[in-house]
């Protein structure tokens, strides 16, 4: 497992996603439904990546990490009803109001994935040092007497 390589796709994702945020701030509404709908094309697929996943880490002691995701996941699908649901609204100040809603949701949602970064990089870190922990063990085992 190279976790270096995990946190460089991370990287990669979340540097896509800035670009991807700053792009739209001056599109119009029918290129925002394109994005939108591109997004959650992507998210679908990484939703079913990560059931997948969480199949098969199911029996590991990790997998509140895969329920996470699932959760996630289901925050996910939430939010495109709630787009949805918004495109039918004719009154203004409803309209302002969900955008405040929306707005609120996508800050709890950079705030959620800063949270689980930093998570990542300490269980990361915290697996390193067991596997040198392991290491020095299983070494100072072979020069027992």
């Amino acid at each position: 497992m190279d976790l270096s390589t995990r946190f460089e796709d991370l990287e990669k994702r979340t540097s896509a996603a800035l670009t991807s945020v700053k792009s739209a701030a001056t599109e119009s509404r029918d290129q925002l439904r394109e994005r939108i709908d591109q997004a959650q094309a992507d998210l679908d697929l990484a939703g079913k990546d990560a059931e997948q996943k969480a199949g098969e880490t199911a029996a590991r002691a990790q997998s509140k990490w895969a329920q996470m995701r699932a959760d996630a996941t289901a925050k996910m699908d939430d939010a495109k009803a709630k787009i949805d649901k918004r495109n039918t609204q004719l009154d203004a100040k409803m309209a302002a109001n969900d955008a405040d809603w929306a707005e609120a949701d996508a800050i709890d949602a950079i705030d959620y994935a800063q949270w689980a970064v930093e998570n990542a990089r300490l269980v990361a870190l915290d697996a390193l040092d067991a596997r040198v922990y392991a290491d020095e063990r299983a070494r100072a085992a072979e020069n027992a007497p």
